[in-house]
Parts: C-alpha cells; sequence; structure tokens
C-alpha cells in the first residue's frame, strides 16, 4: 500500500473527495501516511531494516561486523555492590604495613568522598585481613577466597586499572550497563541485539539473569532495557521455578494449535494496522509473540539439567541443581550460549560490603567463586571459550582506607578511582595482567581502562566498530560509547 495520499484528479469531485479525505485524517495519520510527514522518510529507512518473520533468524541493523570478530557472544557476570578490588585481585603489600595510619593527603588529593565516609574526621587505611598469592605463568595476584578463579588464571586476563565517574550504586550500575550514568539509554545487550541480531531463532538475542534472594541494592529493568531501540532488543529475563519465563505458557484449556492459530489472526489486524499507521512498535509487537509462541519449547528443553553429567554438575558445585542460584544460573548461561543466545547477562546482587568485610568476602566468594570458574572451564570443554567472552566484575571498588572507625569488622566505602575486572575467551589474551595502581591502591598509575574503553573494547571483540553503530535520536546520533572509548590494545590476543 502506497504511503502518499491519492494523486488528485483535475475533476472537482476529485478534489473535494481529496479535501474530505484529508480532513478525515488526524494528525499522526496524515504525517504517516503523506511523503512529507516527519515521521514518514525516517520511519522508511529503519522498518526497512526489520521484519517480523515468525521464527525466522533476525539480521541485526549492520548486516555483518565490520571486521572479522573474535568472539560471538558475551557471558557478562556483573557482581553488584562493588566488590572489593583490594581483598581480591590487587594486593597491596603497602597496605597491611600503613594498617591504621591516615590516608595521606598527596595520595587523596583533594578528591571527594562519598557522603557516608566524606564527614569523618579519621580516615584510616586499612589492609586486607585475606592472604595473596601469585598464580599461573602472568604470575597475577589472587586473593585466598578466591581459590578457584586462582587455579585458572593462565586464561584470564586481570584488569586491576578499571575506573569510572560514577561514586553511587545506581548510576553506577547503569553506567556500567549503558554508557550513561542517567537511566533510559539502551542497555549493552539491546545495542549487540540491535547491530548484530539474533543467532537463534528459537531464543532471544540477550537473556538476564538475577540470583534469587540476595537482596542488596535493586537492579532495575532499565538495566536490560531497550532505551530508544526497538523494544524487541530489550533482555528477556529468566527466573527461576517452573516457569522461566513469566506468561510463557498456554492459559489453561489452550492447546498449541488453539495459540497458532490465534497468533495468526492477531498478526493479520497488526499488518491491517500497520498498512494504515506504519508504527515500528507495531511490528516490534508481533516479533515478541512469535518469539514467545517460538520459546514455549525451546525454553523448557534449554533450561532442562537432566542430559547434564554429573562431573559437570558437580564442577558448578552443590548449589547448581538448586534454581535461581549464582551456580545454576552460571550452568543455565553455558547452555544458552551454544543455543545461540548472544548476550547473556548475570547479575548476583551482595558485595556493598560497607561492613563485616573479614565475613562479608568470603561469603560473596563462597557462592560465585566455584561458579565463575566453572562455568569457564566448561566453556573451554566444549569448545565454546574460543569465540565466547566471559566477564566478571562491579560496577566500582572500595576504598583502601576504613568506612568508620577500625574494628574487627570494618567495612570500606564506594571508590571509583580504581578497580579490578577479569576477562575470558573470546579474543582476550589469556594468562596476563593489564594495568597498574598505585602502592595503596587508590588511583591507577599505569594503562587505565575507562568504561568507554571497556565498552568500545567488547564491540571490537565481536567485529563492531563502536564509533560506526549508531542510532539517530531526536535529531542526533547515538552510540554505546557516546563521543568517547578507546580500544585497550593491550588485552587482545
Amino acid at each position: 500500500m502506497s504511503n502518499r495520499l491519492p494523486t488528485q484528479k483535475s475533476s472537482s469531485s476529485s478534489t473535494v473527495e481529496t479535501q474530505s479525505l484529508c480532513a478525515a485524517l488526524n494528525r499522526r495519520s496524515f504525517l504517516s501516511q503523506s511523503g512529507v510527514g516527519l515521521g514518514g522518510l525516517a520511519l522508511a529507512d529503519l522498518l526497512s531494516q526489520e521484519s517480523a518473520s515468525g521464527a525466522e533468524v533476525e539480521q541485526g541493523v549492520l548486516g555483518s561486523p565490520h571486521f572479522v570478530p573474535k568472539a560471538k557472544r558475551i557471558i557478562y557476570l556483573f557482581m553488584s555492590g562493588g566488590p572489593s578490588h583490594l581483598d581480591l585481585l590487587d594486593y597491596k603489600p603497602e597496605l597491611n604495613r600503613l594498617h591504621g595510619q591516615q590516608l595521606p593527603d598527596s595520595v587523596r588529593g583533594g578528591q571527594r568522598l562519598t557522603g557516608m565516609s566524606g564527614n569523618q574526621s579519621s580516615i584510616p587505611l586499612v589492609g586486607s585481613p585475606f592472604k595473596f598469592q601469585q598464580h599461573g605463568e602472568g604470575g597475577a595476584w589472587f586473593s585466598e577466597t578466591l581459590p578457584e578463579t586462582a587455579a585458572i588464571a593462565d586464561d584470564l586476563c586481570v584488569i586491576n586499572s578499571m575506573y569510572t565517574e560514577a561514586i553511587n550504586h545506581g548510576p553506577g550500575v547503569t553506567f556500567m550497563q549503558t554508557g550513561t550514568q542517567i537511566a533510559g539509554r539502551p542497555s549493552m545487550g539491546a545495542w549487540l541485539s540491535y547491530g548484530l541480531g539474533q543467532e537463534s531463532a528459537n531464543l532471544p538475542s540477550f537473556v538476564v539473569m538475577v540470583t534469587k534472594d540476595k537482596g542488596g541494592q535493586p537492579l532495575g529493568a532499565h538495566l536490560w532495557g531497550s532505551g530508544f531501540l526497538p523494544t524487541k532488543h530489550q533482555g528477556v529475563r529468566f527466573r527461576a521455578g517452573a516457569d522461566p519465563v513469566l506468561y510463557l505458557g498456554n492459559p489453561a484449556g489452550v492447546d498449541t494449535q488453539s495459540r497458532r492459530m490465534l497468533l495468526d489472526r492477531m498478526k493479520e489486524l497488526h499488518e491491517h494496522q500497520y498498512s494504515t499507521t506504519p508504527d515500528s512498535e507495531i511490528q516490534n509487537r508481533i516479533a515478541h509473540y512469535e518469539m514467545a509462541f517460538a520459546m514455549q519449547s525451546s525454553v523448557p528443553e534449554a533450561t532442562d539439567f537432566a542430559s547434564e553429567s554429573q562431573a559437570v554438575l558437580e564442577m558448578y558445585g552443590p548449589d547448581v541443581n538448586t534454581p535461581g542460584t549464582f551456580a545454576a544460573n552460571c550452568l543455565q548461561a553455558r547452555r544458552l550460549a551454544e543455543r545461540g543466545v548472544r548476550f547473556i547477562q548475570l547479575y548476583h546482587p551482595g558485595w556493598d560490603h560497607h561492613g563485616g568485610v573479614p565475613g562479608a568476602i568470603p561469603k560473596s566468594c563462597k557462592e560465585t567463586d566455584q561458579p565463575a570458574a566453572a562455568l569457564v572451564k566448561d566453556l573451554k570443554r566444549t569448545g565454546l571459550l574460543d569465540d565466547t567472552l566471559v566477564i566478571w566484575g562491579g560496577e566500582f571498588g572500595r576504598t583502601n582506607y576504613c568506612q568508620g572507625k577500625i574494628s574487627p569488622n570494618f567495612g570500606r566505602d564506594h571508590h571509583p578511582r580504581c578497580f579490578s575486572m577479569w576477562m575470558a575467551g573470546g579474543g582476550i589474551k589469556p594468562g596476563t595482567l593489564h594495568g597498574e595502581t598505585d602502592e595503596l591502591g587508590y588511583s591507577v598509575v599505569r594503562d587505565g581502562v575507562h568504561i568507554h574503553d571497556l565498552h568500545a573494547t567488547i564491540l571490537h571483540l565481536l567485529g563492531i566498530d563502536h564509533e560506526r553503530l549508531t542510532y539517530k535520536f531526536q535529531g542526533r546520533r547515538y552510540r554505546l560509547t557516546d563521543v568517547h572509548g578507546h580500544v585497550v590494545p593491550g588485552i587482545l590476543a
């Protein structure tokens, strides 16, 4: 059907007919159907790139990567709350030696502290209560709280020079997931879905799992949302229990044939609506319904661990058979990766240790250390690690000084100036250590990696030039890295 109004004829009757038609149209319909509509031209280009074709694999806007990718998919293990780099991956013996002394003004440099410790009359340094040891050929340091992760040191690239501007959890997590501290922009997984499309016709390109019953800082759906991108690119959350995806099953009394018939009729109605009002969300709605129908058979199979060997289950630890635990989610991530899900995000809250560091860090590590290491080993066992990028880390680090007074159960405040992450597989240089902080673990002194640099590097590993994956919204072209970011060559294989 043409997007233009009927051509005006010379007769007066035709003129009256055209005028009546225009008068009957509301403003939105007129703009949509007229060749000069504000939305018409923009939508035409966008919608030519989109199609709701049932269970067919949908291509991304790029068509193909800009260059040969090293990774095809990502599994991002996000430790929400800000893990303490000083107690996990960034060994500082000088900090231990100066334990109890005041943070030197020369180190702080007048920089701001959070409201939770900025008014302290005393800012005493606190060393780590945990022992550290070097592991692997690269000699990276690991805390005794991470024995399983330390055992795979030769597969990891540890980055000790991450930094950010965000000093509180909400903006910090949002920044790490979307490239900006302000909620509302597309998440990383949504950008990849938009750019590269689907690998699987029966599973979404972006799946999210959150460890159950953890509490801690709230994790809103905007962290895996599509922002101003088409809604079909938002993350699909898998939950613990009999129904991993809410409202996926048929209502009582409705069989698969009836559901298929209903969807076909709804699709016809939506296509009729689209023929008169070419709104991209109509096609997105069709795509959502079709994916949900495909997932009715694919999700139960993907979430059933019955086919896993006892050796594999034991590798992930005793919690693997409890749905919703981090261990179960890690094994689920491997199963989704091998079935074509492009971006798999696991959130594990509970790392916000303002107090009780000596007891809280081991507890969080006990929940995550073995499953995270098992995931890397399992991907390696199945041959998936070569083209699967695994990322581990939080939104910022923790202070080298004590929040409040020094006590046996001391805490650490938020610290954006340096923190640690590790990466594995998918084109990352294994067995390496990147970047360095000062002797007290307060600031980056060598090879700093900003969040924008991290995002640029992740996209590079997937074959994407981060400056060329853009989306025009409200008159401006946006990208995950905004107007910043540089690929970090030192961590690339």
